[in-house]
């Protein structure tokens, strides 16, 4: 399990109130998240509508709903599952570390959104360079033997007298 760094939850937590615009109410970290219904808003700023229904009171089971719409909005925004925390990784507080790490994931993978021109959070994401070689410039390398077909300045293993033994000088 990873461990819990401080300065990232406040940098999380800093980056949702800039997204979401207000502040989050006062608290610890998982406890200020653990309804689900400041993730959903934060969902719902970078990608409107994509939370539906936010269940404000009720339950348990109402509140962890709220986590699985983030869930399932966060996958669709395109974070990978992988990445995605468990229902009960925050509800439960069992593994606040993986909730910030999703959160990481969903504030990095804004800069591939350009209809997002609010804040982003980590390092920049890298773009694809598309390369386009000509059918020469493809076929100039036949011609050379690279070390992977066995030229190797006329090393061999002669001498070597067969697996497992030793080598004798």
């Amino acid at each position: 399990m990873v461990r819990r760094d401080p300065a990232q939850e406040k940098e999380v937590q800093e980056w949702i109130e800039a997204c979401v615009g207000q502040k989050l109410p006062a608290g610890r970290y998982e406890d200020v998240l653990r309804d689900g219904i400041a993730i959903c808003h934060l969902m719902n700023k970078l990608s409107p509508g994509s939370v539906s229904k936010i269940q404000t009171s009720g339950g348990s089971f109402k509140l962890r709903e709220n986590i699985e719409r983030f869930q399932k909005a966060a996958k669709a925004y395109g974070v990978p599952e992988e990445e995605i925390f468990q229902t009960a990784d925050l509800y439960d507080m069992r593994n606040i570390a993986q909730v910030t790490l999703s959160l990481y994931a969903l504030a990095r993978l804004t800069q591939k959104h350009p209809e997002w021109k609010g804040p982003s959070l980590g390092p920049k994401m890298s773009e694809e360079h598309k390369r386009e070689f000509s059918e020469a410039q493809l076929r100039a390398h036949e011609g050379e033997l690279n070390l992977q077909m066995g030229y190797n300045k006329g090393a061999t293993q002669s001498g070597h007298g067969g697996m497992g033994n030793t080598r004798h000088m």
